[in-house]
């Protein structure tokens, strides 16, 4: 499961986006970290690894509803051309 497990003090949360086993306590040993959650600030920010959470999802890991919305906020960017091609031959 791909669910938040907050870190930070007291009254200032801060979470981590993990992959952890779906029967393990909220902030148990997790198998990878994602991303991060952070919303103290304005906006919130979220900082994700998109290829990480697709390649989890591929093998079967399900998202919490609070990381499906975030991610349904924060799309995966356009894949960058690769080197030697311009924007243009890129797209065609």
């Amino acid at each position: 499961m791909i669910r938040l497990a907050r870190v930070g003090a007291r009254k200032q949360p801060y979470y981590r986006i993990v992959v952890i086993e779906k029967d393990r306590a909220r902030n148990g040993r997790s198998i990878e970290v994602v991303g991060t959650y952070n919303p103290r600030t304005s906006p919130a920010t979220v900082e994700l690894k998109h290829e990480r959470v697709a390649y989890w999802r591929g093998v079967g890991a399900q998202l919490s509803p609070t990381v499906e919305k975030l991610v349904g906020k924060l799309p995966a960017p356009a894949p960058a051309p690769a080197a030697g091609e311009t924007a243009a031959t890129a797209a065609a």
